[in-house]
């Protein structure tokens, strides 16, 4: 496999193989993320895309079961990049079970019905969407590029398709507007009905226009009670059918799990727990991106 600059993919995906179908993001302007800042958005060609899954099929291809489609921005590619991707992936991997990739809201929204009927058709089974937060403010703040309305009908076009989805949300990024964000975040993981839910915590990366921000005092990550609060209102309020819950990444202070709404009282009070001093947060040395 060919890869160019670092690559991301969600903890879910430690054991898939990445395939780099695009780089980087085409949209590339939320304040808070540098993954690709250091690169100019294209797809690449097809043709070596189905080289890379060539090469992997020879190597690992009766161990591969699942397949991340990198980078940010994949779902925006056209169909037929698309299918030849999936094709030969299906062709290529006997034991072959998922393919996911990174989606927008509005990537979502460009793509018809029918095409998304037709990339779950041929593997495409889960999407990972990133609203960070439910507040239409915060989401403006941020530049993230879509609306609480926009990320809700865009859920419904991929439920509608039968693809999972995988919902994250971003603790600290919204200063003034925590609580208001919080709620919101909840409201928004309730419309969307997520078969996964995410919670990751803001970081300040130096070169991201938030950084720019905080060293103009007009940033601040709120203090570890700040965020298990935001948290503790996300869990308590969100009201999914039935999703899988994950603080498993490592810019958190307190990993969890469980589902959404069986282990609510157990998350809750793992959370207050938590803020109490009886359970131990991760020690900042082992936080990162």
């Amino acid at each position: 496999m060919r890869y160019e600059g670092r690559l991301y993919r969600p903890p879910s995906e430690a054991d898939a193989l990445i395939l780099q179908a695009t780089i980087g993001c085409s949209w590339n302007h939320c304040t808070y993320c540098d993954m690709y800042r250091d690169k100019t958005y294209r797809e690449r060609p097809v043709a070596e895309c189905l080289e890379d899954l060539d090469a992997a099929a020879a190597s690992v291809g009766g161990r591969v079961e699942k397949l991340f489609v990198a980078d940010g921005d994949a779902l925006g590619m056209p169909m037929d990049h698309w299918r030849a991707i999936l094709e030969r992936a299906r062709a290529s991997f006997p034991r072959l079970r998922r393919v996911s990739c990174y989606a927008m809201a509005r990537n979502i929204a460009a793509k018809t019905e029918a095409e998304l009927d037709e990339l779950k058709s041929l593997g495409l089974t889960q999407l990972y969407i990133g609203p960070e937060s439910g507040d239409d403010v915060t989401l403006k703040r941020i530049a993230k590029g879509d609306t609480f309305a926009g990320h809700v009908e865009a859920a419904k076009k991929a439920r509608a398709a039968g693809m999972a989805l995988s919902v994250i949300a971003l603790l600290g990024i919204a200063m003034d507007r925590s609580q208001a964000h919080a709620e919101a975040t909840a409201e928004l993981v309730t419309e969307m009905d997520p078969q996964f839910f995410a919670a990751l915590t803001v970081t300040v990366v130096p070169g991201t226009p938030l950084a720019k921000l905080h060293r103009k005092g007009r940033f601040e990550v709120p203090e570890i009670e700040g965020l298990m609060a935001e948290l503790r209102t996300m869990v308590d309020l969100a009201r999914p059918t039935d999703a899988v819950f994950r603080t498993n990444h490592a810019s958190n202070y307190l990993p969890l799990a469980g589902r959404i709404p069986r282990d609510r009282a157990l998350i809750v009070g793992a959370i207050d727990a938590a803020l109490r001093g009886e359970i131990p947060l991760r020690p900042e040395a082992y936080r990162g991106l």
